[in-house]
């Protein structure tokens, strides 16, 4: 773990971020339009409304990524966060989310929140870390999935 480096987004890393996030998402669930839309083209999805990839590198090799997807000037998504199978429960997920967490609070984001299903025990727990809380959901959800709604205050709450 000490030589795992947390990295912004770089147009040529846009692969690393397609293929873990696939990985998961068909292994437990099944591929969304939604889905496709962030990962066929982030660049346009994420990065140029003014959101942000992080990608976890140990060397050359990319173990996880996360995003935050801006959806107003002042509030994130944290988005399509997946580590490799072979690279979990090393705490890469929480190298992520601070990460995350870090950027939007410097980019005056002052809430974030996330999407997510119940059987996801170990992210959820994760995300608590993070600071984030259950809160009913305000709309509904893009993705069939999404069963949990979590939201995080930037500068509150958070251990």
């Amino acid at each position: 773990m000490s030589d795992v480096a947390v990295i912004p987004y770089r147009r040529e890393l846009a692969a690393d971020f397609r293929r873990p996030n696939l990985e998961w998402i068909e292994r437990l669930f099944g591929v969304e339009a939604t889905d496709l839309k962030v990962l066929d083209d982030p660049g346009r999805a994420i990065i140029e409304p003014g959101g942000m990839i992080f990608f976890a590198r140990d060397g050359g090799l990319v173990m996880g990524t996360a995003a935050m997807i801006r959806v107003e000037v002042d509030r994130c998504e944290l988005a399509k966060m997946a580590v490799a199978t072979t690279h979990q429960r090393l705490g890469i997920g929480g190298l992520l989310g601070k990460a995350c967490m870090a950027w939007a609070a410097a980019n005056g984001i002052r809430s974030v929140f996330l999407e997510t299903n119940s059987r996801l025990d170990n992210a959820i727990r994760l995300y608590q870390r993070l600071g984030f809380r259950h809160a009913p959901f305000p709309h509904p959800s893009d993705y069939a999935r999404a069963d949990v709604y979590m939201e995080a205050r930037i500068g509150q709450g958070r251990s």
